[in-house]
């Protein structure tokens, strides 16, 4: 039994568990292979009042966004380009300028803040995982290695920082205080101000079968319904929310200080209604969504196995976190995935978590020719079936796992 983040409600059992795996960002090295490996439950729960889905919180977030952590924000370039567009349209939008001050939290390696700074517009990232703030510490963006807390908003007021706009993206779901976060943007930011937060939407989590974006980094799972009361308990309205098709289906929403007075965009009823409709607020949803999980493992297994029985050679591309969800739920190790292959460096040579799958540089699939590649970050297939276009000319075959096995 545990308690909902968000209202309290006590919740009593999972509507799906993925079993017991190993953190997804924690990548071993070879000398660790032969070491204990700690493995958390991986159940889901949704609660009834709120609406929000969520697991059970195993580890700190200190543990896990530490200087080991190896997810940097700017290797992938189709990310690279939706932020950029995102800064051009909130310049456009908002007349941002260089009296303005934009902060966001959970910063990575700079990623988004670098094209407001190339605008001359002042900056300053909050990022907790030192590795990824030295490196935008280093592109010039102005970085705080800290957590973004309640108690660092006050700090940050005392000092005279107060922000017109607050960037959140990919980071309410990194949270177990989600309070706290929420409170902190509440003191900190500028009367005025404005806050766009990006998340995963889960009604594209369940219409899709996403269950891999499912790991322990992930404290919560977000509807519009669910997001709407957090804020609102803090004293933070909702004016508008975006639905944009990064990381397979997520919205964006803009808040402020209720005092502000801001119109509502009808794009906020025009969600809620779908997520009614889709049935978010309905137990039978999640149960549905159980049952295709369990049908789409069944059937990615299948395939691989009648693969490796013809004797084709299969290997993977990427190393996300969510493709270690997916390979350690669906129980696939060298045997059916021989290795697979990253563009970051800082995963190269590493050994992928529970699994222990090598990771190679992309390099290895040119010399090793293989008969097919299972795209592990499915949500950006595109950007790297063109990456990798010569290996569909020599008559390669891609594979992409989710919402259901296919190859192209």
């Amino acid at each position: 039994m545990k308690e909902c983040r968000i209202c309290h409600t006590k919740l009593y059992k999972p509507f799906l568990s993925l079993g017991n795996a190993p953190l997804s960002n924690a990548f071993l090295n070879y000398d660790d292979l032969e070491k204990m490996e700690p493995y958390f439950p991986l159940d889901v729960y949704w609660c009834p009042e709120c609406s929000l889905v969520q697991i059970n919180q195993y580890e700190m977030p200190e543990k896990i966004f530490n200087s080991d952590y190896i997810y940097y924000s700017s290797h992938s370039t189709s990310w690279l380009n939706h932020c950029k567009n995102y800064v051009q349209n909130m310049i456009t939008r908002y007349k941002y300028n260089s009296s303005s001050l934009v902060m966001e939290i959970a910063s990575n390696d700079g990623y988004l803040l670098q094209y407001f700074k190339d605008a001359n517009i002042p900056v300053i990232g909050i990022e907790p995982s030192s590795g990824c703030a030295n490196v935008a510490i280093q592109r010039g963006v102005p970085t705080k290695t800290l957590f973004f807390t309640s108690k660092l908003a006050e700090s940050l007021v005392n000092d005279r920082i107060q922000p017109n706009l607050i960037i959140g993206n990919n980071v309410l779901a990194h949270t177990p205080y989600l309070h706290d976060m929420v409170e902190g943007l509440k003191i900190v930011l500028a009367k005025g101000g404005l806050i766009t937060m990006e998340f995963p939407h889960v009604l594209s989590l369940l219409n899709g079968v996403e269950f891999d974006t499912i790991y322990h980094e992930h404290f919560s799972y977000f509807s519009l319904h669910s997001v709407i009361r957090l804020f609102q308990e803090h004293g933070l309205t909702i004016s508008d929310v975006d639905e944009l098709p990064t990381h397979g289906g997520s919205i964006r929403i803009y808040a402020n200080h209720n005092d502000d007075n801001k119109i509502k965009s009808k794009n906020i009823q025009y969600i809620l209604q779908k997520e009614s409709e889709c049935g978010l607020l309905d137990q039978q949803k999640y149960l549905k969504f159980s049952e295709m999980v369990y049908k789409t493992r069944w059937n990615l297994l299948s395939y691989l196995i009648s693969a490796k029985k013809k004797g084709i050679r299969i290997v993977g591309y990427g190393a996300p976190a969510k493709g270690n969800t997916l390979l350690n739920f669906c129980g696939i190790r060298e045997d059916l995935l021989e290795y697979t292959v990253d563009i970051s460096p800082v995963k190269q040579g590493k050994f992928l978590p529970g699994t222990h799958i090598p990771v190679y540089a992309p390099e290895k699939i040119i010399e090793d020719k293989p008969d097919e590649i299972l795209i592990l970050p499915w949500n950006i297939a595109d950007e790297i079936t063109e990456q990798l276009s010569f290996f569909k000319k020599e008559g390669g075959k891609f594979i992409i796992p989710i919402p259901e096995v296919r190859t192209i």
